[in-house]
């Protein structure tokens, strides 16, 4: 059971930076995949950023790609996501999840990952 618990969002003005972070316990494997997701009211739930475990190999939903970074600190068991030039439309309740250890590819569909968290309010206001 891996479990996951997110911090750092707030409100912030357009143009803006937030650093998320998601502190991951029971990561047994650096083939997990760990994401970054988010969801406005009333849309989908909807990717923003994965990477695997231990390794560099990352994805961005082109929304966020040359805005967003994902990063993760191994020994502190934590993933990142640095957010800049942030604009409205990047409003919603930011989601950190994991794919079980045996899948080692990045996926960017919500169903396929088991674990979550609960969830930070970014509010970016123009």
């Amino acid at each position: 059971q891996v479990l996951l618990a997110e911090s750092g969002g707030g409100l912030v003005q357009a143009g803006g930076s937030l650093r998320l972070s998601c502190a991951a316990s029971a990561l047994t494997s650096t083939r997990n995949i760990l994401g970054w997701f988010r969801q406005a009211p009333g849309k989908e739930r909807e990717f923003v950023a994965a990477i695997k475990w231990g390794g560099s190999t990352s994805a961005y939903a082109d929304s966020v790609k040359g805005r967003f970074t994902i990063s993760g600190d191994v020994a502190k068991a934590t993933v990142y996501l640095q957010m800049n030039s942030l604009k409205p439309e990047d409003t919603a309740v930011y989601f950190c999840a994991a794919r079980k250890s045996y899948f080692s590819n990045i996926s960017t569909t919500p169903s396929t990952y088991a674990y979550w968290g609960q969830g930070t309010q970014v509010t970016v206001s123009s």
